[in-house]
């Protein structure tokens, strides 16, 4: 057998297009969540935040916010959270989830620039928000379930 060299280039030109395809799918899927409910599947085009910086810039100073859109909050454990709608423009349903994706407490249609404390009421790993009043428009209640790549047991 003999060592041929314009068959490994393309050999390893096939595998490092396969493997950026890969990098580009995972990345494709962090930018979708999905919330099932007794209505059927909804997925949201969702920006994640998981820093710091992003989680306290969150939604803030934005006037607008597609229906299918929102924000994935990731606090990398379960622990008990609290946000407020400071300097936030539009009303949001702020959905409070567990590690395995089980949806624990929604407050919706949180107000905009009120200040007040909104708690998760239990330990989460994930916050989703999303326009204020889609958790109702798609029948969303506790007990249902968030599907993304970060979700554990996934």
């Amino acid at each position: 057998m003999s060592f041929n060299l314009s068959h490994f280039y393309r050999l390893t030109k096939t595998v490092i297009a396969v493997f950026l395809l890969m990098v580009v799918a995972a990345c494709a899927d962090e930018n979708k969540a999905t919330l099932v409910t007794a209505n059927g599947s909804f997925v949201f085009n969702i920006e994640l935040a998981d820093t710091n910086e992003e989680r306290a810039q969150g939604l803030m100073f934005r006037q607008s916010l597609a229906d299918d859109a929102g924000m994935l909050f990731d606090f990398g454990e379960e622990r008990e959270v609290a946000f407020w709608m400071r300097n936030t423009f539009i009303p949001l349903d702020m959905i409070f989830i567990a590690a395995d994706g089980e949806i624990k407490s929604i407050h919706e249609n949180a107000r905009p620039q009120d200040p007040t404390s909104i708690p998760s009421g239990f330990p989460v790993r994930f916050v989703l928000e999303i326009p204020g009043g889609r958790s109702r428009e798609i029948g969303l209640v506790v007990g249902d379930r968030l599907e993304h790549p970060l979700v554990e047991g996934r």
